[in-house]
């Protein structure tokens, strides 16, 4: 009996990955042919194809350029920052047993909005300002757990230490932004800095996507190989050690790779919201809480979810907005159901 439910669930979860990954690629290959210059789905899938295996290329020459030179580059980025902040929400989520943090929780996206920020106002190219602004959320998680260390020597609770130090770090990275925002000059530097800061895509080059990829290996591969032990992380640190788990070697091992993924992804991107907050609810919808299966659903979920976003930017408004700013407009309103979702569940039980 425990045998064929086993089974039962193994297929269940086979079956949703491979719903979700065909879904992807629907996603994907639509999204290549949707803009202010159409292309049909047949000359986009016939584009690919001739690029990667070297066949002929029944298309236009504009339209080649159209899917290969403008749009490949920004929808490769979108499904790579949205995969990328919603394992690292998951990662955060289940690492301080709390469904509602996201992945800005100990100040990646603050510290690294102020480097964005520094490094627009001394006009640098667009790749210094992503690496300025990698490093820089980098250095505000940094931080917050060194003086989280500190200060825990004298407390016994020490994700609360770090919860509320990060708080802090994020706090004063966000006032030393809001500095530069108002020394900034306010015809040129500060339109700049505001409009990174609301996140988008639309300044993607080749360089942010090999830095991007890099670093979402780096982060990606541990947290795949590990996730079965962020289920032991839900249960209090004794219980966990208990088990045989080091708690303090593995909670350094995700923060890092959390702070790798959301850093990397703020840096090419800008500030986005929700996506690390709402897409592992729903992965956790589908699948359960078990973080083997939780994580490659996210990725998927993630990915599709920011692609669509974005193909909202480009084609529904007659100018482009900003990415985050629809993302919060989506991703309030369906974290709300879902908690009254939630809510009812608990009701009727």
């Amino acid at each position: 009996m425990r045998q064929k439910y086993r089974c039962r669930v193994l297929s269940s979860t086979t079956g949703v990955l491979i719903a979700l990954g065909v879904a992807f690629l629907i996603i994907f290959v639509l999204s290549l042919g949707l803009g202010k210059y159409a292309v049909p789905a047949k000359d986009v899938l016939n584009i690919l194809a001739g690029k990667l295996f070297g066949l002929e290329i029944i298309a236009s020459p504009v339209a080649v350029d159209v899917v290969i030179n403008i749009r490949l580059l920004r929808i490769l980025a979108a499904a790579m920052i949205g995969g990328a902040l919603s394992m690292a929400g998951a990662t955060y989520q289940g690492l301080f047993r709390n469904p509602i943090v996201s992945p800005d929780l100990l100040g990646a996206s603050s510290g690294a909005g102020f480097g964005a920020a520094i490094a627009l106002i001394s006009s640098l190219n667009l790749f210094l300002v992503s690496i300025i602004s990698f490093f820089t959320g980098i250095g505000a998680v940094f931080s917050a757990y060194v003086i989280s260390t500190l200060i825990g020597r004298r407390h016994a609770n020490d994700l609360l230490t770090l919860v509320l130090t990060g708080m802090v770090v994020a706090s004063l990275f966000t006032a030393f932004t809001s500095l530069i925002k108002l020394t900034a000059d306010p015809d040129s530097k500060l339109p700049a800095i505001t409009y990174w800061l609301m996140g988008g895509l639309s300044t993607i080059i080749p360089q942010n996507l090999f830095m991007l990829l890099g670093s979402l290996l780096l982060g990606m591969i541990p947290l795949f190989l590990f996730s079965w032990r962020i289920n032991l992380m839900v249960f209090e640190d004794e219980e966990a050690r208990s088990m045989g788990m080091d708690v303090k070697k593995y909670r350094v091992i995700f923060i890092v790779c959390a702070t790798l993924l959301t850093t990397a992804s703020v840096a090419v991107s800008g500030v986005i919201g929700w996506v690390g907050l709402v897409i592992p609810h729903i992965a956790r919808l589908l699948v359960g809480p078990n973080y083997k299966k939780m994580m490659p659903v996210s990725l998927l979920l993630g990915a599709s979810f920011l692609i669509l976003v974005d193909d909202i930017t480009r084609c529904a408004f007659s100018s482009e907005i900003p990415l985050g700013i629809i993302t919060s407009i989506v991703g309030a309103p369906f974290f709300i159901l879902l908690m009254l979702q939630k809510r009812g569940v608990r009701n009727e039980a």
